[in-house]
């Protein structure tokens, strides 16, 4: 009797099972592997490049370079460590080429670190839209400017959450190094975030726009209404 293929249950395979079968040159496993990671991936380029665009090219990149070389994967290190490094040296890379020519709803400031929380749910309005883009983007530029090796533990460590041992691994550091620069990393956002609300206070809840209209009809309704 012909034998009957199995579907492989790519999303329910451990990392191990996936490299393999990508060495065999299976290109589900590759989708799979690149389903799970992108988004680490694309962080981890992007907190180097600085710039959407470019970080999704590189991520690109260095999927095209680990594949091809996925023979050479020995599983010493995990699958996605052995990515992280790819993808960090492509961009690094990228910018040594160049160099001729940080959602982010709410900070702590007053605390020991920077914390950077994702948006709660709101009340849909195009206020609240605005306030979040601008929290955002405030947590982004200040994340920008930390230097580079400062840029990526923090990344790690406080975008995706990992230990300081994972970080260390994916890093090729020490853990006692993760631990300092991360510490240097949040002085440095809590300074740089500090400065750019301070430089802000002076605009602070502007009576502008539709909200400054609608308060001044009303009074002036109110005050007709009396003289009536």
């Amino acid at each position: 009797m012909p034998r009957i293929a199995t579907a492989i249950d790519y999303e329910g395979l451990d990392e191990v099972a996936l490299a393999r079968l990508a060495k065999a040159g299976d290109p589900h496993a590759f989708g799979a592997v690149m389903t799970r990671y992108n988004q680490r991936l694309f962080r981890m380029a992007r907190s180097l490049v600085r710039d959407d665009d470019e970080a999704e090219d590189v991520l690109q990149e260095a999927y095209v370079r680990a594949f091809s070389a996925i023979s050479r994967f020995r599983e010493e290190a995990s699958l996605l460590t052995w990515l992280t490094r790819i993808v960090i040296n492509e961009a690094r890379g990228r910018l040594r080429r160049r160099r001729p020519t940080v959602g982010l709803e709410m900070i702590d400031i007053q605390g020991h670190s920077a914390v950077m929380l994702f948006p709660r749910p709101a009340p849909a309005s195009p206020e609240a839209d605005a306030a979040r883009a601008q929290a955002r983007q405030l947590m982004e530029a200040a994340i920008d400017e930390l230097p580079e090796p400062f840029r990526l533990v923090f990344t790690l460590r406080e975008l995706e959450e990992c230990t300081v041992e994972d970080t260390a691994e994916r890093l090729g550091l020490l853990p006692e190094t993760v631990k300092t620069r991360l510490f240097r990393a949040r002085k440095l956002l809590r300074k740089a975030l500090e400065e750019k609300l301070m430089s802000s206070l002076a605009e602070a809840f502007p009576f502008l726009g539709a909200r400054c209209q609608r308060v001044t009809e009303a009074v002036l309704a109110r005050l007709a209404s009396r003289q009536a």
